[in-house]
């Protein structure tokens, strides 16, 4: 946990599910990106995950090489999602 939202437990948890969506986006970027097996669990269940994560964002970037495709729609909210929540958390820790 960050030092700085040491003291407020809801920033702390703010900054934490922004990090854990973020990091389930980035995730299926990379999985994606080198062709991980689509059939097996985990790799289905991050799959699964990003799309519901993403599901706000997907085809707005309509791209005819598919692995910009995924990075542009998937890395939007990954970026969204980390800048948001630690500005929700600084908020929260100031508060």
């Amino acid at each position: 946990m960050s030092r700085r939202y040491r003291g407020n437990p809801a920033a702390a948890i703010i900054l934490i599910v922004a990090d854990v969506a973020a990091l389930i986006l980035i995730l299926w970027i990379l999985m994606y990106l080198l062709d991980a097996n689509r059939a097996n669990d985990l790799v289905n269940w991050v799959h699964n995950s990003a799309n519901w994560l993403a599901g706000w964002s997907l085809d707005l970037f309509t791209m005819d090489s598919d692995k910009l495709r995924i990075v542009l729609n998937y890395g939007l909210p990954a970026v969204v999602y980390l800048v948001i929540g630690h500005a929700v958390a600084g908020r929260v820790n100031r508060a």
